[in-house]
């Protein structure tokens, strides 16, 4: 491929853009009040948050809004190394609390907070409103499209779950 310039670099624009939307979620958490929430956390939240509504789909009697801290940096993404730090901080922020594992006295569960659960809705309604703007102007079609071409981006690097 030709780069002439950065803005012809997809790695540039892609790296430029992740930086500048996780800049501008960080002003909207704060604006919404979550100081204590972190754009870093937002992976590890939403899956204790999927678990925590699969709970309220099947009457408790699916998972519980905990996961055992492997198949979390699995569903959000992250290595074993990444997770640790980033655990501890939100353990410190209160939104999340380790347990061992009653079955598997190696592993641990990581669980949500009550804060950790109450705040769900404010972080979505701030993930919204960058949202919103970050992809202002750009059709329904071409964000079907973006979807599916940076899930392929994921894909081929070997990150993610898809």
């Amino acid at each position: 491929m030709d780069y002439q310039s950065p803005e012809d670099c997809p790695y540039y624009l892609i790296t430029r853009a992740s930086l500048a939307a996780t800049a501008r979620l960080k002003k909207e958490l704060d604006n919404c009040g979550l100081t204590d929430v972190k754009p870093a956390y937002l992976g590890v939240l939403m899956c204790l948050w999927q678990g925590a509504g699969m709970d309220d789909v099947l009457g408790k009697l699916g998972t519980e809004d905990e996961m055992k801290i492997t198949d979390l940096g699995r569903c959000a993404g992250l290595e074993p190394s990444t997770m640790t730090g980033l655990l501890d901080r939100m353990e410190k922020d209160g939104l999340v609390h380790r347990a061992s594992d009653p079955e598997d006295r190696r592993a641990l569960i990581i669980r949500l907070t009550e804060k950790g659960d109450r705040i769900r809705d404010k972080v979505f309604q701030a993930v919204d409103a960058l949202l919103r703007e970050i992809f202002d102007g750009i059709e329904p079609g071409q964000m079907e499209t973006t979807r599916l071409v940076l899930r392929k981006v994921l894909s081929n690097a070997g990150k993610g779950k898809i």
